[in-house]
Parts: C-alpha cells; structure tokens; sequence
C-alpha cells in the first residue's frame, strides 16, 4: 500500500478600495502573499504478529523514516504553483522474508532475477534456513520510495471560485504510480458554505516479486529442486525427513501487472453559527487490475507441509521460538481484480471558548470485497499561550473481514480468492495521541529570507486488536518567504 501526500493550498480573501478625488480603484489581495515552505519528517515503527509475506503468521516489524519538502509560489494575485517532493526509507522483517533463507543457503539473491547467481550459491549450500520470526537478509528487507506532486491552484476575482489541477509521480523498488487529477471548489453565502468536488487517477505498474521458492518453481516446473536455486538443498516434510514431495502447482505468474484506480469526491461545510462549522463528504472509488501482493504467501489445509531448515523447529513453527525452519508455500495471495470502495463521513468543529476547540470525525466505509468500517475521532485543540497550542486527541475504528480472508493455513485449495492479510481481517484499533504546536504570525525567527512561521510537533500511538502496535513521530517546519 503505498501512500502520496497532498500539498495544501492557501487561501486568503480580501479586497482593499482606495479612493481618489473622482475614481475608486480596487486591489486584489493575493491569495498567497510569498512563497511558503513546509519541511516535514515522520517516523513509524510497528511490531506484529501476522506478517502476510509469512502467510499470516510471523514478525511484523517495520522501521520507516519519511521526510517531504512543499514549496508553495504564488505566480500572481490569483494563481499558486505547489510542489511536494518526498522520500521515505524502510525497513521490514515481513517483506525481507519474501527470500527468507540465510545467505549461506538457498538465499543466494532471491530478490533478484540472475538466475546463474542464484544456481551458483545454492549449489554450495550446506544447510540453509530460515524463520518467520526474524528478518532476513534479503535485499527486499529495504526499500526507498520517491514521489512528488505538482499542483496547479487558481482563485476567481471574487475568490468565490477556486479549480485546481495536479499530478504526481512514485516510484519504488518493484511498483510505480502515475497520478493526475483535477477540483473545483465554490463558495456560497458570503463564503460560509462551500460545496468542493474533485478527481483523481492513478495509473500504476507492479514489478512483481514472488517467493523464493515459486519464483524457482516458475523457471523449471516440476523439476525445479534438482536445477537452479534449489540444486542441492534438501526440502523436509513435516516429519523432518528430506522428501521430493514439493509441488505448489496452484501457483502460476500473473499476467496482469496494472493497478488502476479512479476517484470521486464530493464534499459540503458549511458555517452553521459562530461557535459551530460543519462538512460532509462522500468518496467514490473504483479499483482494477493486480490487486493482490504478489509475494504473499498462502499455505493451503488440504496440502502437505513442506519445509528447509532445521527439522527440529517444525513442531514450534508457529511460534517465536522457531529460530531455523521456514516452510514452502503453496500459492500466492488470489483477490479478485476489481474493488469498489464507498466512504461517507462527516466532520464537526465546535468553538467551546477562546481556549479550546473541539473537533469531531466519523465516517462509514464500505467495499464489494466484505468490508465495512466504521472510524470515529475527536481532537481537542487547547490554546496554551499566544504562541503555543496543544492538541490531544482520540481515535477509534473498527472493521468487519473481507469475503476472502482466512488465518494461516484455514484456505483449503479448491477456493478461488485467498488472502491471509490481516489487513483484511476483523479487527478493531485504537489510537491516541498529542501535538503542540509553535506559531509566531509576526515570524520573528529567520533563516536567510525564511521567516519561521510554525512549528508542529505530534505523536501517536497506535494498537491493534491482532497484536500489531505502532508509534509515530511527526515534526513539521513551515517558513515564509519574506522580501
């Protein structure tokens, strides 16, 4: 799941009138007065229990350190320019496991496609292993992803009417995305309604990666432990006897390696008094082509078990305590290729006093996949000082499974859709959090001709009813250009 974020736009109403002795003329405040800087940084660690690239089982620790930079240009009164470059770095114990066998072993270089490299090492293997509960070395462990956004804003003279165009670009070791889009919002009522809608494609393109074990299966078919990767490693059964019994003939390449997605949204605030503004939204999705992971792995109940390691590991397989076995799939996750997705939520920002506001979130989700979610939130911003306010917050969600979940090895191989994502599981998670947050309108600090603007600091901490928990850390610095 690869995420993209959005540059925000500015946008400043006014109209200054100067009169003369027999004329009036009229000045247009700019919508963004000079350029704006935003640095941002996060970083998200988890920890789990049911890692999918494990078939449903196995660490799910994960390291991702993100930072973005967004320049906002005003080119004029009415026209802004943004552009969001960002990078992220991660670490995985789940996906390293996609080649989960140690270097001395039939790891050869399971990540990649040369195939004598692979034939190579693994013939000079002696005893390779590997365990879910541990990352291995595998270069698909850790990845970069870069994206960047380019977003084209322009307001009416009367500021009533704002259109906007953007796309975007992301690209990581095995997927890359093409976005483009476009939104028109307008303002009603002396500007206290706004009715907003929007649109979005995204044109992607999988690299796909498969497991060690299927990948050297699609190269050499039924023979494939006597060639290649697997020359000379012994495969054990559940019994820990070396056994030529491993055949994951369900498993076939995918021929499709598209992922399109499309996007509606609508969206309706409006200022209901002078302590309470209100919006509603509603977002149409539609998705198609390669929805699945391609290297995640499905062990099927009906299907023997087939393993490489050390024997001694099988009967605690399941468990941390396996330290040296890791079994063969047999098959990849299977979803159907298109998902059509329907959000609808509401938003609700009451003034209690000059010191606290509080705001409210709810929305409903929905797919033709099974799923419904319901997630609620409140956020209770507190006015600490002139400069400086703190923001505690809540959040709430829960969702039902989809069609085509199941627990490790509860598929059975007749089934034509299978997934052991937990992603896709009945869960429920909670999350807490806190931020403060640095403002200074007069921008007293400088670098250079930057003027320190805000600074915004935020942590959360989020927990799983599967087990999976995680903390996130964000800094964000925004400067304005001052002349």
């Amino acid at each position: 799941m690869k995420k993209i974020i959005y540059a925000i736009v500015l946008l400043i109403n006014g109209t200054a009138i100067a009169q003369s002795q027999d004329t009036t003329t009229n000045f247009k405040k700019r919508v963004l007065e000079n350029a704006e800087f935003d640095f941002l940084l996060s970083y998200y660690k988890q920890d789990g229990v049911h890692s999918p690239v494990g078939g449903g089982i196995g660490s799910e620790k994960l390291t991702d350190i993100a930072s973005n930079i967004v320049v906002a240009v005003p080119l004029n009164e009415d026209d802004v320019l943004t552009f969001d470059v960002g990078i992220s770095t991660y670490t995985s114990a789940s996906s390293s496991n996609i080649n989960p066998f140690n270097a001395t072993g039939a790891s050869g270089g399971g990540d990649h496609d040369d195939d004598k490299q692979w034939a190579n090492k693994a013939s000079a293997a002696t005893s390779p292993y590997g365990t879910p509960w541990q990352a291995s070395s595998g270069a698909s462990g850790n990845d970069q992803l870069a994206s960047f956004v380019a977003n084209y804003s322009h307001s009416s003279d009367n500021r009533n009417t704002i259109w906007n165009a953007d796309v975007s670009f992301s690209n990581e070791y095995d997927y890359t995305s093409v976005g483009f889009g476009g939104g028109l919002t307008k303002l009603f009522n002396q500007k206290n309604t706004e009715i907003g809608l929007k649109v979005n494609a995204y044109l992607d393109q999988w690299r796909p990666i498969y497991p060690t074990e299927l990948h050297e299966y699609s190269l050499f078919g039924n023979n494939f432990q006597n060639q290649g990767y697997f020359s000379g490693v012994s495969v054990l059964d559940q019994n820990g006897n070396v056994s030529n019994g491993y055949l994951p003939s369900a498993f076939s390449t995918y021929n499709t390696k598209n992922r399109n997605s499309y996007s509606v949204s609508l969206s309706f605030s409006q200022i209901l008094s002078k302590t309470i503004q209100m919006s509603i939204f509603m977002d149409v999705l539609k998705q198609e082509g390669l929805l699945a992971t391609p290297y995640q792995r499905i062990y099927f109940a009906d299907k023997s078990n087939y393993y490489i390691g050390q024997s001694q590991y099988i009967p605690v397989y399941e468990t941390p305590e396996n330290k040296g076995v890791y079994r063969l799939s047999d098959d990849i996750e299977r979803l159907p290729n298109s998902r059509f997705k329907v959000p609808i939520g509401a938003r609700i920002n009451f003034y209690i006093n000059e010191y606290v506001v509080a705001k409210a979130y709810y929305r409903y989700y929905e797919d033709n996949w099974g799923i419904q979610a319901h997630t609620a939130s409140i956020e209770l911003p507190v006015k600490l000082s002139q400069k400086f306010t703190a923001y505690p917050m809540f959040r709430y969600y829960t969702q039902t499974a989809s069609d085509y979940f199941a627990p490790f090895e509860k598929h059975i191989s007749t089934e034509k859709y299978y997934t052991s994502d937990y992603d896709l599981s009945a869960f429920n998670a909670r999350q807490y959090g806190f931020g403060l947050s640095y403002s200074d309108i007069l921008m007293g600090s400088r670098i250079w001709k930057l003027g320190l603007k805000n600074i915004d600091f935020r942590y959360n901490h989020y927990e799983r009813s599967d087990g999976l928990n995680a903390n996130i850390l964000s800094l964000g610095f925004k400067f304005v250009m001052q002349q």
